[in-house]
């Protein structure tokens, strides 16, 4: 219980879930990338995660909890932070005040709003813009859905826009990751900071490539 009320496990728990979400933007940004294999690739990525069942309900389930405890725990020390005196704070603040650190709380909130619209657009599929259909192999067509919802450009837009957030809320969280689990000290500091960036980047350039290569016909059948 000292773990969810002392402001040392706090940081705990939100550097162990923010982890845990960092992973599944590297395995969910994997699975997204079999669109570059066209139809076939990524239709055939889709039937096997339906195929899995249980297990994809299970995986959702505990990553849903652990969001919620990353969005709970992550507000609860914001707003203790800036209650508190400076002088006070129980860990030295060893990260320099940037944009991004700043407005940590702000982009988690947009990423939030905007995972809702995404699990509703992708995952429950009852946005206007989703067409539903099966290919040639009666699978779900899923490269027809992405493709024509990433053509309507005020939603590739949003999708680009939220990868920019997502670079700006990672670039900052993974580097507090790592000081909150005791790994980052003034010697390691700009080598995690480097890491940070470019993991960042690699995310917001991978995520956003769909979205950007379907509205420039590049990617398309």
């Amino acid at each position: 219980m000292r773990l969810l009320s002392d402001s040392i496990g706090r940081k705990a728990i939100v550097a162990v879930t923010g982890l845990f979400m960092v992973l599944f933007v590297v395995v969910h940004l994997l699975g997204n990338s079999t669109i570059f294999a066209g139809p076939d690739g990524i239709n055939a990525y889709a039937e096997k995660l339906h195929g899995l069942g249980p297990f994809v309900w299970a995986f959702r389930l505990v990553m849903l909890v652990l969001l919620a405890l990353h969005a709970i725990f992550a507000v609860l020390l914001t707003l203790e932070n800036r209650a508190a005196n400076p002088g006070k704070y129980a860990v030295k603040r060893m990260l320099k005040a940037t944009f991004a650190g700043e407005t940590m709380i702000w982009t988690g909130l947009l990423l939030l709003a905007f995972l809702v619209y995404h699990l509703l657009q992708f995952t429950v599929r009852i946005t206007p813009d989703i067409v539903l259909g099966n290919d040639a192999k009666n699978r779900v067509d899923v490269f027809t859905m992405v493709l024509t919802s990433f053509r309507i450009t005020p939603i590739s837009l949003v999708y680009v826009a939220a990868m920019v957030t997502l670079f700006l809320h990672l670039s900052h969280g993974i580097q507090s990751i790592f000081q909150s689990i005791g790994l980052n000290n003034d010697k390691t500091m700009p080598q995690i900071g480097l890491l940070g960036n470019l993991a960042s980047a690699l995310f917001l350039l991978g995520y956003s490539a769909i979205p950007v290569l379907i509205l420039a016909g590049i990617l398309a059948k």
